[in-house]
């Protein structure tokens, strides 16, 4: 389950997701009406999900810190009654350093988080303020110690490929993660995303060239330290992946709650997608009517492979052959032409009933998941 809360106190350049500004801290965002909302489209979409087990719940933004530890409780507490929560859940709940508060740590722990994800993104302060961010690198070091100190897992959400970074500010950057020595930790490369300042207004980059070099260093020192890169931004100490990320990479299902949120869903003869209304107001009034939902549709039995491939050709050791037939209902052999492409180029393995990105399929995802485009 993945439940969205849409605001932050201030929106990032870079930044092209569902996300809305708190003009002041948190005083304008209607906190308690939101949750409401929440909770009336949990209780609409429940039937639609009766019966499965909720393995995972993402409380993702946005920055779902700004919201009380009571309110995390409210919701938490209604998935509980209105579906059958797995005992182990992994809850993990995203913070930002700039709005961490002790005591509201403790209160997510105790409302059931045991997982926190922290939007670190450097370590630099010149990269922190190029990039918006509204903590500085000692906000962010006493962020990750109270989150230690506090949750069962941690993860550092950390960019490479900043507006002036060099060589030595990402490397330092991952040197410093890897002294605070968390159980997970994401690596991305900044992209410039189409409706945002950064896009509209290029800064000035890494090229090509030195932003590999940084990935390539960034990945062998993580490796040194005992991360295992298990997908294309992640890395986890051992038996610490992400059980909801991996979810997704393995084309599983969920449901996706809050404004903007994102569902799939698997039946006996479909596998539909839905989607609710972006904007909070807008999202708010639709579900307390009964009418969260603003578009679901079928995926195209000929868009399956492709959206299949796109999410586990993200893993590094890929999947099991059979988990295409599991998930989409069709035989592998429906995609052999772009199979067949794709081990020429030498983008693609397949031995053992197991298929993988190569090493250069891992360089070049975009170039190997266009060739399952129908």
């Amino acid at each position: 389950m993945y439940i969205h809360i849409p605001w932050c106190v201030k929106k990032c350049p870079y930044c092209d997701f569902n996300s809305h500004e708190s003009r002041n801290h948190n005083g304008d965002i209607p906190e308690h009406a939101y949750v409401d909302a929440l909770i009336a489209d949990l209780e609409l979409a429940t039937p639609k999900v009766w019966g499965r087990k909720i393995k995972s719940v993402f409380f993702g933004g946005g920055t779902p810190s700004l919201f009380s530890a009571e309110s995390i409780d409210r919701i938490l507490n209604h998935v509980r009654m209105l579906t059958p929560l797995e005992f182990n859940a992994e809850i993990t709940l995203e913070a930002n350093p700039g709005t961490v508060d002790a005591a509201n740590f403790v209160g997510y722990k105790q409302a059931g988080v045991n997982r926190l994800s922290l939007g670190i993104q450097s370590f630099n302060n010149d990269n922190l303020k190029a990039l918006g961010r509204i903590h500085d690198s000692e906000q962010a070091l006493k962020a990750i110690a109270l989150a230690m100190n506090t949750f069962e897992q941690v993860n550092c959400d950390i960019m490479y490929g900043l507006p002036n970074q060099t060589l030595k500010d990402a490397i330092q950057d991952a040197q410093t993660a890897l002294q605070l020595n968390p159980a997970h930790l994401s690596f991305y490369h900044l992209t410039l995303e189409p409706n945002t300042p950064f896009y509209r207004t290029p800064p000035s980059l890494p090229d090509d060239d030195a932003s590999s070099d940084m990935q390539i260093e960034i990945e062998n020192l993580l490796a040194q330290h005992g991360y295992e890169h298990y997908e294309t931004s992640a890395f986890a100490k051992k038996d610490k992946q992400a059980k909801h990320n991996l979810n997704y990479w393995q084309f599983g299902d969920y449901l996706g709650i809050g404004a903007g949120a994102h569902s799939k869903l698997s039946y006996h003869d479909k596998i539909t997608r839905e989607v609710r209304p972006k904007h909070p107001k807008a999202y708010m009034e639709k579900s307390l009517q009964g009418n969260a939902v603003e578009r679901e549709w079928i995926i195209p039995k000929d868009e399956l492979g492709f959206e299949f491939m796109m999410n586990v050709l993200r893993l590094i050791e890929g999947v099991s052959v059979d988990l295409f037939q599991q998930r989409t209902g069709l035989n592998i052999h429906t995609l052999e032409t772009a199979i067949k492409k794709a081990q020429n180029k030498g983008l693609l393995v397949i031995a053992q009933g197991h298929m993988k990105p190569t090493l250069l399929g891992q360089r070049f995802l975009n170039e190997l998941l266009e060739l399952f485009l129908v």
